[in-house]
């Protein structure tokens, strides 16, 4: 009974794997190491007579290929970034309670093999926990399918929350702006705030940043600072694509 009792529930974790890598798109031709990035180290101390691998070897590589991708993609993106910059954003990138939302949002909690001990006290959700899967998930994407595909997978899953400002709060951008302007001997910027809305306590800022008169980016933001840096990044954004034409 208890044979068959385990032999269900690995047969319910194929199946949860299979239409994971549909869902990523990725098809392991080692699926041993697929299993291997989910499976805890309290998971192996509890089946020591079967050939499991803990994910922690994966984690410490998934660790160093996340950096290296993430900071690829960061030098490039963003050209006028100082070294400071680009490692303060690249640490609020590569960190737990970031790595915890790329998990979650692909319900890796489901998929992690844990031991009794750690399954009662609520592993599966525990953000530490989740954040070393999702590195060492990273891992074993590397080793089974090489940096192209880890850069393919981050492609979906990271770089659109970088686009979309999910971590503009450590980003810089009126520096940045000021910079690429004076680099260009282009004129003065100026901001202004267009706009108070709300009551006291809950208030929200419209401002906009002109360069010689001509307005070239809008942010609202909940303080004049957030909205300004806002409007600088849509700024940013129009300069980089004016120079591209």
């Amino acid at each position: 009974m208890r044979k068959y009792a385990r032999s269900k529930r690995n047969n319910v974790k194929d199946l949860l794997f299979k239409d994971f890598q549909d869902q990523i798109g990725f098809t392991f031709k080692n699926e041993k190491l697929l299993k291997q990035a989910f499976t805890h180290s309290s998971y192996v101390n509890e089946h020591r007579r079967m050939p499991y691998e803990d994910n922690e070897r994966l984690e410490f590589l998934g660790d160093a290929v996340l950096e290296l991708t993430i900071s690829q993609y960061l030098y490039h993106k963003f050209p006028t970034m100082s070294e400071g910059e680009l490692t303060k954003l690249r640490a609020a990138i590569v960190c737990e309670p970031s790595l915890v939302v790329f998990a979650n949002e692909l319900s890796f909690g489901k998929l992690v093999l844990l031991g009794k001990g750690e399954e009662m006290t609520g592993g599966r959700e525990r953000p530490a926990l989740l954040a070393d899967v999702f590195e060492a998930f990273i891992g074993a994407l590397y080793l089974d399918h090489g940096l192209d595909a880890v850069i393919k997978f981050l492609e979906k899953t990271v770089f659109p929350k970088i686009n979309d400002g999910a971590f503009s709060h450590v980003m810089d951008f009126k520096s940045q702006l000021q910079e690429l302007v004076q680099r260009g001997g282009n004129g003065t910027i100026e901001y202004e705030v267009m706009q108070e809305k709300g009551p006291a306590h809950n208030k929200e800022f419209v401002s906009k940043v002109s360069l010689n008169g001509e307005i070239l980016g809008i942010g609202m933001g909940r303080s004049k600072k957030e909205a300004e840096q806002l409007a600088a990044q849509q700024a940013l954004k129009k300069l980089k694509n004016e120079e591209k034409k």
